[in-house]
């Protein structure tokens, strides 16, 4: 086997944010280790399949597949030959909506072996606050100086190709090298990088998410209002809306999908010993949401003998 060095190596790198990260970076011309555990997902990509949605990104993939700019891996010892290693994978919550921090130096206890000080290591995932400086005492020793950056992902799922190059990246680290060394890198992607400190880095993206929960959420008790009065929100809200900006920002209503959006606004209540009472007031109307319609339609109709359709 080849022990050319790469430019890259992202870790979790056949999901929804590594993947589409991995073709951006390679059609920017960088080499790309793609190195996840997913192995029918790996399959998939090899092929030039996606193993999902996201809008441009099947070009990308024929593309750096052609141009010979992917390397796909399972094992490990391949990220020793890449100059960035970037994690971007999932960070779970336990069963009472708490980080579950150990997760994720439990990935760094098994990639130690194979990561050294020169390289970049860039925390791409949503993390809690004060989680990079950890990862950073956890490698580090008296005899070294790791570069470790966090650069959090803001993308829509289904849209990152196109959004990696409009949105600005915001860019940190736990030394003036590592955020030297993370802003050379996304400038490749980014129109604009935004170097801040990673501790306020961390809260950006878990405020970020937790903004729009907390804009969902009025949204939907707004319509569990209008419907309880016998109005129709979407009328009330194009009502306030239409040539009116300062109301431009309100929501349509619906399910808060996808589980990022609750789990960070959990994150922000864990961080202030569970006093986050906007985020678990909105956690009560968004998840709330889905019995209030159940009850609605069950006040019309006898569910007992149908079969109802969740869309969305």
């Amino acid at each position: 086997m080849s022990r050319d060095k790469k430019n890259i190596c992202v870790v979790g790198g056949a999901g929804h944010a590594g993947l589409p990260l991995s073709l951006a970076f390679a059609s920017a011309g960088q080499h790309v280790i793609i190195y996840d555990l997913n192995a029918t997902a790996m399959d998939d990509i090899r092929k030039g399949t996606m193993p999902f949605v996201e809008h441009g990104a099947e070009p990308l993939l024929k593309q750096a597949l052609q141009e010979n700019r992917l390397t796909f891996t399972t094992d490990p010892n391949e990220i020793e030959r890449a100059e960035h290693v970037i994690v971007a994978i999932g960070t779970p919550v336990d069963e009472y909506l708490n980080p579950k921090l150990r997760a994720l130096l439990d990935l760094f206890s098994e990639l130690r072996p194979h990561l050294r000080p020169s390289q970049t290591i860039v925390i791409r995932s949503t993390v809690f606050p004060g989680t990079c400086r950890h990862v950073e005492r956890f490698l580090g020793d008296k005899d070294s100086q790791w570069k470790i950056a966090y650069c959090p992902e803001r993308i829509a799922q289904g849209f990152a190709i196109r959004e990696l190059s409009e949105l600005p990246q915001i860019v940190s680290g736990c030394s003036p090298e590592a955020v030297e060394s993370a802003t050379q890198l996304f400038a490749l992607l980014a129109p604009e990088i935004i170097r801040v400190k990673i501790e306020e880095a961390e809260l950006a993206k878990l405020f970020t998410n937790a903004w729009r929960y907390i804009q969902f959420a009025a949204a939907n008790q707004f319509y569990m209002l209008a419907n309880n009065a016998g109005a129709d929100f979407n009328r009330i809200r194009d009502a306030m809306v239409r040539g009116y900006g300062r109301a431009a920002s309100l929501p349509t209503a619906g399910f808060a999908a996808g589980p990022c959006l609750l789990k960070d606004t959990m994150q922000l209540a864990a961080l202030n010993t569970n006093g986050f009472w906007l985020g678990h007031a909105a956690m009560m109307v968004n998840e709330g949401l889905p019995s209030f319609i159940v009850e609605s339609l069950r006040q019309k109709y006898d569910l007992a003998g149908k079969h109802v359709g969740i869309l969305g």
